[in-house]
């Protein structure tokens, strides 16, 4: 499994972290891990729609910005 990217916030209870394993079956490549250790596991294609709504802005109203 490999590390891509931490996401930490403003709290000191750790940080969710996004992973790729490239071994895993094709529905369960991408893996993020929260900072409760729970999982999320999803295909590189489900992962690409949420990068898309990501870049397209419809996901920018659940960004907490002050």
């Amino acid at each position: 499994m490999q590390s891509i990217a931490k996401f930490c916030g403003q709290c000191s209870c750790g940080c969710p972290e996004l992973f790729v394993d490239h071994t895993a079956p094709e529905d369960r490549q991408v893996i993020i891990v929260d900072d409760f250790g729970q999982r999320v596991e999803m295909s590189l294609d489900q992962f690409s729609s949420i990068v898309e709504a990501a870049k397209s802005g419809s996901l920018d109203s659940l960004a907490l910005v002050p």
